[in-house]
């Protein structure tokens, strides 16, 4: 008997510290729903293949006791819903930022209880962030930026004692801000939140996480608060109007008494003076407008007058605003010339005057093939960046508005935004966000020599990866129009606030004449483009190729191929091959990544990465979500997950997305 007792007693230990059959094959079914829901562009379709996720090594996915506890598939192009992740009960890490299309609710995932760290930004979802996402008390990260999500922040995640990063930026939120002092990341910007920023959130975090909401008020250059409760009266969006419950404090009439008394339960009407005094606003109201109408009508024809032959023809007389000129064939009045001459902005948020960015202070950042860059600061603190074009004049304003439509309604986390045009025959710019942390060709090859801090591995690969997603998302979301970059290199891979890779100048060589956009264009040139003299998804990925040896060896390569003897530079590729072809393979790496031990195999793989970009042949290299997919199977092995992240270290970007233990995850 004592013995059977213990075999039980066993047995029901066992199977309460270990996951049953049943939620192994749970966790496995969920993700295959969630792929079949999502994956449209079969991304996942080699390597989803097995029976059981954790065992077969599925892309993106880590369990831990064979239950699926990370899911990271960030850039994926995926798109749908993702309610079918509710059933992953142990899942600790979510990274699905920049896939541009996942939609719907995020009410499912409160259901992930256990999750600690959640990247949902760059995508389509719309609704609430739901209020059960104040009970998932382990949540350390949560970036649900750059989507649709409206209606309020809620307050209880300001009771989430382990919430370190909170990014909402750029959705409708509405509302008052929550007093989330325990945070130590937060971005509330450009959304349309209102009342009073409490006081201990803008001294620790500064105006810049709360820009572009016009309805916020309180300290430093917000407007100053009207209103002494904010809860209870709060600033509404624009366009609406807070009306007083008091009749008599309307503004701009005044009080009408509409006593409504019950007797005999039947409502008794307006009193005698107030049907008369609605009657004689009516006529009044009538009147000024049929003023209006024949004074407008008057104006219009009153210098008018007719000739000889019966015909109306126009005064002589035209006032300043009324003066035509011929534009494209037509006739614009100068005050329309006037409008199409402004800032033209993609965001309702963050506009300003061509005035304003006139006054403001710039700094030069550098010269280009097709112009200038500059860092303009504005009145109210705000930095952009600004290119003044050199030469577009091939292009017409038609096709000049039409391509900076395709640029400016580009939205992904690894590519800089552009915010703002302005267009005349004289000049043309172009504003974009800032990004304040340099370029990668001035990491790689700035202050080569004592006292230069080297560029370790692990960023080298995180900014690789980053840029690779990128331009994979531009070929893939213009495979139907083969629309390139035509403009890869190193310069062009620019470094946000967070330290993640975003590529500049693309839409750019859509401007220039296709016979002269290859030689004047900057980037580095694929072979077949000596013959062909055009730009191509082809020969970006001969660049990007490149780029990624320039990454490995630390060396500068050339703009042209084959390289001129007068440049700068060397033909990296043709260098890289008759080292190796020497045996020499050891010397390609740069020496700032021999210090660091066990990376051996992964530069190795990544050289290979490279090679397979460089090919002679265009049509023998592989995609850009291809490349993206082998980068990713060489990352950098991942730790196991944590209870807790180390808060000393600093937040990371969503291109190097923090494991639960601060590492960052390729």
């Amino acid at each position: 008997m004592p013995f059977f007792f213990l075999l039980t007693t066993i047995i029901l230990l066992l199977s309460l510290s270990s996951p049953t059959i049943s939620s192994l094959q749970n966790d496995t079914q969920t993700l295959s729903i969630f792929r079949s829901q999502t994956d449209t562009h079969s991304t996942l379709a080699g390597n989803w293949t097995s029976s059981d996720a954790c065992s077969g090594a599925w892309l993106g996915v880590r369990c831990t006791s064979g239950r699926v506890t990370s899911l990271s598939l960030p850039s994926f192009s995926l798109r749908g819903p993702i309610d079918s992740l509710s059933s992953l009960d142990q899942l600790r890490f979510l990274d699905l930022h920049g896939n541009r299309r996942l939609n719907g609710s995020l009410l499912p995932l409160s259901r992930c209880f256990n999750l600690k760290l959640l990247y949902l930004s760059g995508n389509d979802f719309s609704g609430q962030i739901p209020d059960e996402f104040s009970l998932m008390k382990r949540l350390i990260r949560l970036d649900l930026s750059d989507n649709n999500l409206s209606g309020p922040i809620p307050s209880g995640l300001s009771r989430l004692t382990r919430l370190v990063t909170l990014r909402v930026q750029n959705n409708a939120l509405s509302g008052n801000l929550p007093d989330l002092i325990g945070v130590r990341e937060l971005n509330v910007s450009n959304n349309e939140l209102y009342g009073k920023v409490p006081d201990g959130l803008w001294r620790k975090f500064g105006q810049w996480s709360f820009v572009g909401n016009a309805g916020l008020c309180g300290s430093g250059p917000l407007p100053e608060c009207s209103f002494t409760d904010s809860s209870s009266l709060p600033i509404p969006p624009l366009g609406q109007t807070v009306v007083p419950s008091n009749p008599s404090s309307i503004p701009g009439g005044s009080a009408i008494s509409v006593d409504r008394k019950i007797e005999g339960g039947k409502g008794k009407g307006l009193s005698t003076g107030a049907i008369v005094g609605i009657v004689v606003a009516d006529a009044v109201v009538l009147l000024v407008i049929t003023s209006f109408l024949v004074a407008y009508y008057c104006g219009r024809y009153a210098g008018e007058e007719e000739d000889a032959d019966g015909k109306k023809r126009g005064g002589s007389s035209v006032s300043s605003n009324e003066k035509k000129s011929a534009i494209n064939g037509g006739v614009e009045s100068e005050e329309m010339m006037e409008q199409r001459s402004k800032l033209v902005f993609f965001d309702r948020k963050k506009h300003f005057e061509l005035e304003d960015l006139l006054k403001a202070s710039a700094e030069m950042l550098g010269k280009g093939s097709l112009g200038t860059v500059y860092r303009a600061i504005l009145e109210d603190g705000s930095t952009v960046a600004v290119k003044r074009l050199k030469d577009a004049n091939p292009c017409s304003r038609k096709d000049f508005e039409r391509y900076m439509d395709i640029i400016g309604k580009v939205r992904h986390p690894n590519m800089v935004r552009l915010r703002a045009y302005y267009y005349n025959k004289e000049e043309k710019l172009l504003v974009y966000d800032y990004l304040p942390n340099g370029s990668l060709y001035s990491l790689l090859h700035g202050n080569r020599g004592p006292g230069r801090t080297p560029l370790d591995w692990t960023t080298r690969i995180g900014l690789v990866l980053g840029a690779a997603r990128g331009l994979a998302w531009i070929h893939d979301e213009y495979s139907a129009t083969k629309i390139p970059h035509g403009n890869i290199k190193s310069s062009n891979v620019l470094l946000d606030k967070n330290g993640v890779a975003c590529i500049a100048d693309f839409g750019l060589a859509l401007l220039l004449n296709p016979a002269h956009a290859t030689a004047r264009l900057g980037g580095y040139r694929a072979p077949e483009q000596l013959e062909t003299k055009r730009l191509s998804q082809k020969a970006d990925v001969y660049g990007f190729g490149v780029l990624l040896l320039e990454v490995l060896t630390g060396k500068a390569p050339s703009l042209h191929y084959p390289a001129r003897c007068n440049e700068n530079g060397i033909d990296l590729p043709k260098w890289v091959r008759s080292t190796v072809k020497e045996e020499w393979t050891a010397e390609i790496f740069d020496a700032e990544l021999l210090r660091y031990k066990n990376i051996e195999e992964e530069l190795v793989a990544m050289l290979h990465v490279g090679f397979a970009c460089v090919g002679e042949e265009a049509e023998e290299r592989p995609t850009m979500l291809e490349v993206v997919k082998m980068i990713e199977e060489i990352r950098v092995e991942q730790s196991p997950l944590a209870e807790d992240l180390d808060e000393s270290r600093s937040s990371l970007s969503p291109s190097l997305a923090p494991t639960e233990d601060g590492r960052p995850s390729y």
